[in-house]
């Protein structure tokens, strides 16, 4: 048990498995890291459609979670899918007394991308609780304009990195398209311009492959700075991979 590095995916199965818990685990495999998972919703979609999420009992996620830590050493865990911020507070405290010093890494997916919205945030502490135990949360522009639709980017920003690091991801910018950008440590911004020079296509859970490589980073140690620029060559790779809307993953920085 102790040749494996081990990290663990909390979110949704997708049948397609181009999003979710079976996408994290190609992810991790790819960083020659041992990916668990906990389910935490069964989804009924394909990559171009979404029908239903069957949410997974908070009883049942929390019994998934506890049994792998009594096996498992775990640094790094992505966060997915769960069916309310107050749910996923509770998931995270839960980590957090299994392992005071884990690194939480959060796609705060609010919809789907074939329209199925989850949720929106409706108790600001339990936001903000959320927001302290994790190491990092990956909104897109859509995402983060939808969690305060009374303010402004900047003014989101500035409130969620008094908080936590943020990979903002730049996919959905209509300046500057795929530049996402990095807050961390409050005051420092990193800007990270598209690094590959193949076509670009889009891909059905690009935004869990992203978040689930940065946590792979995380996981080796890799300094914060490489952590994100792998991360976005990574995300880009998969995206360049074909050009269907269904990925391949095949790391080539290593």
């Amino acid at each position: 048990m102790k040749t494996k590095n081990y990290i663990l995916t909390i979110a949704g199965l997708d049948p397609s498995s181009g999003a979710g818990i079976t996408s994290d685990i190609k992810t991790f495999e790819a960083h020659h890291l041992y990916g668990l998972s906990v389910c935490t919703a069964v989804t009924v979609q394909s990559d171009v459609k979404f029908t239903d999420c069957v949410w997974i009992k908070k009883k049942v996620i929390l019994s998934q979670i506890q049994q792998l830590f009594k096996r498992f050493s775990i640094p790094v865990v992505k966060i997915g899918i769960i069916q309310s911020w107050k749910v996923l507070l509770e998931v995270i405290l839960t980590l957090k007394k299994l392992h005071p010093d884990i690194k939480i890494v959060l796609d705060p997916i609010l919809k789907a991308s074939a329209g199925f919205t989850f949720h929106t945030i409706q108790d600001l502490d339990t936001f903000e609780k959320v927001l302290e135990n994790c190491a990092f949360i990956t909104p897109n522009y859509d995402e983060i304009k939808a969690l305060f639709p009374d303010k402004s980017i900047e003014e989101t920003i500035e409130f969620i990195s008094e908080k936590t690091n943020i990979y903002l991801k730049g996919g959905h910018r209509t300046d500057k398209k795929g530049w996402d950008e990095v807050y961390y440590s409050k005051i420092v911004k990193l800007n990270i311009p598209p690094i590959t020079t193949k076509p670009i296509f889009e891909k059905h859970g690009s935004g869990c492959v992203l978040s689930a490589a940065l946590a792979a980073n995380l996981s080796k140690e890799i300094p914060l700075k490489d952590a994100c620029r792998n991360t976005k060559l990574y995300t880009e790779q998969f995206l360049s991979s074909n050009d269907s809307l269904l990925g391949t993953h095949n790391y080539q920085n290593e």
